[in-house]
């Protein structure tokens, strides 16, 4: 594991110096006509989107627009085409008098205007900025179905799908021999009782197993759609921090709903510490119940999104150089870094269910005498 992770910061650091340079060159170069920007295209690939980019670029590109949906004065539903196909407008930015560019709505679209995948409201007609930030712009309520929303439908459908078969085989079965899906997947599920829930909280494990199930399972999944090659700009859900940080609430909820008296007496009268001490130890329990899901969460999405982060700008090499022989050493690279993330997709399921047995096992551990 540490090998992975030191693959990993190596070429976290030759990206580091790719995205420098790339950014020295077009400050610094001569020709006039605009350069290959690494940043914006691997934030455009990694960031929620309201379309789903299959293939192409500019007036070639091939896309599933997905529906925008607002509340504003009452629901407002369209086509995300409206804004990607808008009216494109520039602003002088208040602070640093730079023009900044953004997209006006058409149609059913009209009067919003989306910048930076955020859709805001227009007042007069225009959007003002003020330090590269949208100023005095009200946004309506966003509930659109966006590239990351469906790809959690797909995700959700799919563990559904897969385990309600390996569900309905062992029911009509009953312990026998695993065949088909149940065949592959008995061993993962054997995995989480035996080697994550039971491990880790002990006699009372049987009634987390569901849990565990779901967030190993959904985590998995999901990390590997975000890699599969016949979805082109795929969505990289659980490189998204919000997704992230749901997961590490539930955790957190389950650990505080099932906590027992040991649990707190732990966190407001520790035993053997003397009382003055409490007065320091108390808060730093407290906040560390915080900063375990929190590390659940930062976990997951920085693993996630520096794997996608890595493999596009190696990939980059051969637009930055404007030469395919560079694809001799990018693919290559990219591809080592690919395989290595079905590896990582696989481990940052398997630690998240891991952790969070140990932090529920934690918090039902009875009292020793």
């Amino acid at each position: 594991m540490s090998l992975i992770f030191s693959a990993k910061r190596f070429f976290s650091f030759l990206v580091g110096i790719l995205i420098f340079s790339t950014s020295f060159a077009s400050e610094h170069g001569s020709e006039k006509k605009k350069e290959f920007n690494v940043g914006e295209m691997i934030m455009h690939h990694v960031s929620d989107a309201h379309e789903w980019h299959l293939w192409g670029g500019h007036h070639d590109a091939v896309s599933i627009y997905l529906p925008v949906i607002l509340i504003d004065g009452g629901l407002k539903t369209f086509s995300s085409k409206h804004f990607y196909h808008g009216e494109h407008a520039v602003s002088m930015d208040k602070k640093t008098n730079g023009e900044v560019e953004y997209v006006k709505g058409v149609g059913p679209a009209a009067g919003y205007a989306m910048y930076h995948e955020e859709v805001y409201k227009l007042e007069n007609g225009e959007l003002s900025f003020e330090d590269g930030h949208v100023h005095g712009a009200v946004k309506p309520y966003d509930f659109s179905i966006t590239k990351n929303v469906l790809s959690l439908f797909m995700g959700a459908i799919l563990i559904l799908l897969i385990l309600s078969n390996v569900a309905r085989f062992y029911k009509k079965n009953g312990p026998v021999a695993p065949r088909g899906l149940a065949k592959y997947l008995e061993v993962l599920i054997v995995m989480v009782r035996d080697d994550i829930a039971k491990a880790n909280i002990g006699h009372k494990y049987q009634k987390y197993v569901p849990y565990l199930l779901t967030i190993f399972f959904f985590i998995f999944i999901n990390n590997l759609l975000g890699l599969v090659p016949f979805l082109p700009g795929g969505a990289n859900l659980t490189g998204n921090i919000t997704v992230t940080l749901f997961l590490s609430v539930c955790t957190l909820l389950v650990t505080l709903v099932s906590a027992n008296k040991n649990y707190w007496l732990h966190i407001f009268a520790m035993p053997g510490v003397p009382k003055p001490l409490l007065i320091i130890m108390i808060p730093i329990e407290l906040v560390g119940i915080l900063t375990k899901p929190f590390a659940l969460m930062v976990r997951l999405f920085a693993n996630m999104t520096a794997g996608h982060i890595i493999v596009l700008a190696l990939i980059s090499i051969i637009f930055i150089n404007q030469n395919a022989a560079w694809g001799g050493l990018s693919v290559p690279m990219a591809l080592f870094i690919s395989v290595l993330e079905l590896l990582v997709a696989f481990l940052q399921a398997f630690l998240f269910a891991m952790l969070s047995a140990l932090f529920i096992g934690a918090a039902v551990e009875e009292a020793h005498h």
